[in-house]
């Protein structure tokens, strides 16, 4: 269970970056019955570090907590930065002995310096993936997804993607209910479909002629339970299919099916963690329509059967 958390800060630290780690883990909510973090911001003898803003940020501790926290974490730095040794070799053991060690947007490039992407997929930022590529070719940059986990090893891409990539990680270890309760919380989507692509590209303007499409998608999460085709959705939308389907992945970054199918996965996990429904059931109320087709998206995506995922969570719970 993820219960201590420390976030390594060095001088150029990214204060954006390091508060989605603090608002996520390091801020108490146990009274509104969130979990609650033993939480330490970190650096080597604990001395204060400069932020890229200019301001000094004074750390709550050296780097020990490292060695005791559940999750490691470093958030974004200047791609040239120069990493203290005591740091990486931090690094190093967290990861072998197998705690989470998570980086957001360019603090791939710290984690790359440790040795902890060898052989590994990784992202960051879709402006410094070349970059992270041309200096650790062992690593497998992928510059167009918001975020990778690969067993402990996490890495986010640029920014907001870290909240996406503590959100999973929250997801992971606390269920879906507490992941989207903190989403709300903290005024934010509990999963986003899609990849970086979406951002690099100016997306399509949005006029009279051609509105948004978060009303459909509001609707569309109210009715997962439905047959929905690019057909209907169009005709929904008042768009040709065409129209529809390259408006649809400019605003979400991914096409109709691959949108609902994410978000039927996520109705099907939170039915399974909250309700005593059985797998066909809940093959019908998340639209997958049978339980075989529940199991085959749902492994897909989530690594796990349904079954054992639920079993997992319940046995959470009561721990």
């Amino acid at each position: 269970m993820l219960k201590r958390v420390a976030v390594i800060v060095l001088d150029g630290v990214a204060p954006f970056e390091l508060g989605v780690l603090c608002e996520v883990f390091g801020t108490d909510r146990v009274a509104d019955g969130f979990p609650g973090y033993e939480f330490d911001t970190c650096s080597p003898g604990g001395r204060p570090v400069r932020t890229k803003s200019g301001w000094l940020l004074t750390p709550t501790a050296d780097l020990a907590p490292v060695d005791r926290a559940d999750l490691v974490a470093v958030p974004a730095y200047p791609v040239d930065s120069t990493t203290p040794p005591e740091v990486l070799d931090a690094l190093r053991r967290a990861a072998d002995r197998g705690a989470y060690v998570l980086s957001v947007c360019s603090g791939a490039f710290l984690l790359a310096e440790a040795g902890l992407l060898d052989g590994r997929r990784a992202t960051t930022h879709w402006k410094h993936a070349d970059d992270l590529a041309r200096r650790y070719p062992t690593v497998s940059v992928d510059p167009n997804v918001l975020y990778v986990a690969e067993d402990n090893i996490v890495t986010s891409a640029g920014t907001a993607a870290g909240i996406d990539l503590c959100l999973h990680l929250v997801r992971r270890e606390h269920g879906s209910a507490v992941a989207t309760a903190l989403a709300r919380r903290m005024v934010v989507p509990p999963h986003r479909d899609g990849g970086q692509a979406q951002y690099v590209e100016a997306p399509l303007p949005r006029t009279a002629d051609a509105p948004t499409l978060e009303p459909l998608l509001s609707w569309l999460v109210t009715t997962l339970d439905q047959e929905h085709t690019v057909e209907s959705l169009a005709a929904r939308a008042h768009m040709s299919e065409r129209t529809f389907a390259r408006r649809f992945r400019a605003e979400t970054g991914t096409t109709p099916h691959e949108w609902l199918t994410g978000q039927r996965v996520l109705l099907a996990r939170r039915l399974l963690e909250d309700t005593d429904l059985g797998v066909d059931a809940v093959a019908a109320r998340s639209g997958f329509g049978t339980a075989a087709m529940l199991r085959h998206h749902f492994t897909k995506r989530v690594g796990a059967t349904p079954q054992s995922y639920r079993t997992t969570f319940r046995d959470r719970a009561v721990a």
